[in-house]
């Protein structure tokens, strides 16, 4: 029974989760937030299934035995009925046995004292002899009638000694089973309680990565679409020269829209209309190491999800993400690159045409129709030409508008590089930034509607001191660790819903970290050599307040009115 003692540690095991469990709550206002969240979430699950694990093996071992027990209990009761019957059956003989020794002793008994030895003696000796006979014989039955009765109670013996023990065994399996039921209906529990709670924690997770997709497609947006998705026009009231029609007025601007991996399609643009070939512009974002193999099978077939199966350079012909039209406008060899990274990309995320690929901005946008024109021209100037890395394809990622810094990323143990994409000095990029040359709209740009154009009312990204205010005490709680759990928009309800702190609540939360703002008379921004915003430096009548980059973005990502919001790691905020 010891091996089975162990399992009543699993309370032991689950009680620091649910003490943990208070982590895993379903609240969150960014995305980072929800991701770490999620992770938190994921983490108490998996450990959670680590200690259920092997007792839920252990329980499977417990209700076989119980099982065992219980048929081995009904086989002992069926030995017991035949060993009862047995003992009567001997318990009759042996009655029967000792009555036949007790008339033979009876009739030995009168014989003897009929004849007596003396008369036997001097009798005839033919007498004699008969007589003689017939008194051995007698007392030889008797001496058998004898050894019938031991060996009858002998065998009696054996069968109540049988009989005890399989009593003892029946009552130490009924104990046995009793015990190991108590335990196995315990352990039950236990696992029962800790698949509750793990159901619990899936449901916390699939809350949070709800909202998290939310955040994603309605406020902060990775926004991993390219041009061919969106209109080329630009709003006028998200340039930093709009005026609203108030002052002092502050206003976030983002370069560029994420992600900044791989190619920059506008970037592209802007080197080729400046001489660059194909060949330059790939190695330019994908680095010198990149292979360009220029005869990669054509004939490998790609399934699209919810289409049809196409061959490779059929399915290039039909992606529509970037304009045909660049191509009558210096950018020819822009469509060249963006059909190599294309094709590189399907075949990667295939694998050479093992499995399907979808047909939305997630993989690359496909329609099941050539695009034609100077698009259909840069595929068969590329025909066959793939990126490679490590001998296979390489996963092309690409994207509209960087913002001016390419990030690094990995793919078949192979780098790309991360770098200014300028011919500046990095200090002011924006002067030689070859997005800006291809003309981007999204450059440097501040966001205040969502992905399906929500505006909540509002007409632009700017904002008064009061509201720039309101954001800088809510960054100011982040960066100092405090309560964030009423860190939304005041008028939150128009997007994500929830109960947001008043402005005067956040101010107040603001003063237990050193004073809130509540009039800002400067703002500067000091930007990274590694593509994002390091900190803005606010002064204030508090004094001067130094946020970093990531934790103000958070905050105003979280804070901002409406659908205003931050999509970079690198940006700027600007006072008027």
């Amino acid at each position: 029974m010891k091996k089975y003692i162990g399992l009543l540690f699993l309370i032991g095991l689950l009680f620091p989760f649910r003490v943990f469990g208070a982590e895993c709550e379903t609240s969150c206002g960014s995305v980072g937030e929800c991701s770490d969240k999620i992770a938190i979430c994921q983490k108490i699950w998996d450990d959670v299934q680590k200690a259920k694990t092997p007792h839920e093996q252990a329980l499977k071992k417990m209700e076989a035995d119980i099982t065992a027990f219980q048929k081995r209990i009904v086989r002992v009761g069926e030995e017991l009925v035949v060993k009862e019957k047995q003992i009567k059956t001997q318990d009759k003989e042996l009655d029967h046995q000792q009555g036949l020794l007790s008339e033979r002793f009876r009739i030995v008994y009168m014989k003897r004292f009929a004849v007596k030895p003396l008369n036997i003696i001097f009798s005839k000796t033919a007498d004699f002899g008969s007589a003689l006979r017939n008194s051995v014989y007698q007392q030889k039955i008797v001496n058998e009638d004898k050894r019938g009765i031991i060996d009858t109670v002998v065998i009696i013996k054996d069968l109540e000694t049988k009989k005890s023990t399989l009593e003892t065994e029946k009552d130490t399996l009924a104990r046995l089973k009793t015990s190991l039921s108590v335990q196995a209906e315990s352990t039950k529990k236990l696992i029962a309680d800790a698949a509750s709670y793990q159901s619990v924690l899936s449901s916390h997770i699939g809350e949070l990565t709800a909202k998290q997709e939310a955040l994603i497609a309605e406020k902060t947006g990775t926004f991993t679409t390219s041009v061919g998705d969106v209109p080329l026009a630009d709003d006028p009231a998200s340039r930093p020269d709009y005026n609203p029609g108030f002052s002092p007025r502050f206003a976030a601007f983002s370069f560029g829209a994420p992600h900044y991996k791989g190619l920059s399609q506008y970037g592209a643009y802007g080197r080729a209309k400046n001489g660059q070939n194909v060949e330059e512009i790939l190695k330019a974002y994908y680095g010198s190491g990149i292979e360009i193999k220029k005869d990669y099978s054509t004939s490998i077939n790609i399934s699209v999800s919810g289409y049809d199966t196409v061959d490779i350079e059929t399915y290039v012909k039909r992606i529509y993400e970037m304009p045909e039209s660049w191509g009558d406008s210096g950018g020819m060899e822009a469509l060249k690159a963006q059909a190599v990274a294309a094709r590189s990309y399907a075949l990667a995320y295939t694998d050479n045409g093992g499995h399907a690929i979808c047909a939305t901005e997630a993989c690359q946008v496909y329609k099941p129709a050539n695009k034609g024109g100077k698009w259909d021209e840069a595929v068969n100037a590329t025909r066959g030409w793939v990126l490679q890395a490590g001998g296979r394809p390489f996963s092309a990622w690409y994207a509209s508008t960087s913002g001016g810094y390419q990030e690094s990323y990995s793919a078949n143990g192979y780098s790309t590089p991360g770098f200014w994409d300028t011919t500046s000095d990095w200090t002011h990029w924006a002067d030689g930034a070859w997005e800006v040359k291809g003309g981007s709209p999204w450059f440097y740009k501040g966001w205040y509607k969502t992905r399906s154009g929500v505006t909540c009312g509002r007409s632009h990204p700017w904002l008064n001191e009061g509201e720039m205010s309101d954001i800088l005490n809510s960054a100011i709680v982040l960066s100092d660790g405090g309560d964030a759990s009423g860190i939304f928009p005041v008028d939150n309800a128009c997007l994500n819903g929830g109960s947001p702190w008043s402005k005067d609540r956040m101010a107040e939360e603001a003063g237990k970290h050193g004073g809130s703002v509540n009039s800002i008379s400067s703002v500067r921004v000091d930007h990274g050599n590694n593509g994002t915003t390091n900190k803005i430096i606010f002064q204030t009548n508090r004094g001067e307040i130094s946020i970093s980059g990531g934790t103000f973005s958070k905050a105003f990502n979280l804070r901002a009115p409406g659908a205003i919001h931050l999509k970079s790691g690198l940006f700027n905020i600007e006072k008027k």
